[in-house]
């Protein structure tokens, strides 16, 4: 389990986190949502060990987070940033085969088992197509693909990802959320996702946590979070929910 409590952080004098209080559980999916500015992506930086705490501790699988080693964390958090940048150019096949170097020792090399495991995720994500291509050559979404397939790739029981479904269509959007879920559950992983997508976490996440001005203003499950009034006190506009006879779960209604 990932235990966040009480965490106050920020950046210089600046604090952005007030007081938040977060679990992931493995085996759970979680989403976070809310407006822009409100601290979901400040919030998975403090998680990663990247912000200091001016108050609060984390632990992750029942250890202090500032025990932890860089090294040791690689092997319990995969990590996908909102921007993903390169300083060189390498294909898709050796991008998602950087998600094994936590796992190499000195000077070792990759095992076929290594090989295969990327083999498998490409094919799963539909990347193996591509897997000569270099990043260079993708499109927005596909590179975002190549990155959760290096996540995937890395067997962390935790993963977090920062709006990495923000560039993909509507049909990867699904097809990634669908397959977020089945490693959730059938791989027992702690997924963490930031979207703002309210329709798409509510229909395949377990707890959802809506995030405000720095704080935590619900948390639960989809049924009880996707509520007009609750909605409103995130967006400050007013929408409509309607049951979703394929999901069992309420969605937004957009007007026309």
């Amino acid at each position: 389990m990932i235990l966040a409590e009480r965490l106050t952080c920020g950046y210089q004098d600046k604090i952005i986190l007030k007081d938040v209080s977060i679990s992931l559980a493995q085996g759970s999916f979680t989403t976070l949502l809310g407006p822009n500015g409100a601290g979901k992506s400040t919030l998975l930086y403090a998680l990663m060990g990247f912000l200091k705490l001016k108050s609060g501790r984390i632990a992750i699988q029942n250890r202090e987070l500032d025990q932890i080693t860089r090294a040791e964390l690689a092997k319990m958090v995969a990590y996908i940033p909102q921007e993903l940048h390169s300083e060189f150019e390498y294909s898709v096949q050796d991008t998602v085969l950087m998600g094994r170097f936590p796992f190499m020792g000195l000077l070792q090399k990759y095992e076929d088992t290594d090989l295969l495991l990327v083999r498998e995720t490409l094919e799963r994500l539909a990347l193996f197509p591509l897997r000569d291509r270099f990043l260079h050559q993708l499109s927005g979404g596909e590179k975002q693909r190549v990155f959760i397939a290096r996540a995937l790739v890395q067997e962390t029981p935790f993963i977090l990802l920062d709006e990495s479904l923000s560039q993909l269509d509507i049909n990867y959007q699904l097809d990634t959320m669908r397959l977020l879920r089945k490693i959730c559950t059938d791989q027992n992983k702690g997924i963490l996702l930031i979207s703002h997508n309210l329709n798409l976490s509510a229909n395949f996440s377990d707890i959802m946590i809506f995030m405000k001005d720095g704080s935590i203003l619900a948390q639960g499950k989809p049924h009880e979070l996707m509520r007009e009034d609750i909605l409103y006190q995130l967006f400050g506009v007013p929408l409509q929910t309607s049951l979703n006879p394929l999901s069992n779960t309420n969605n937004i209604v957009y007007p026309g």
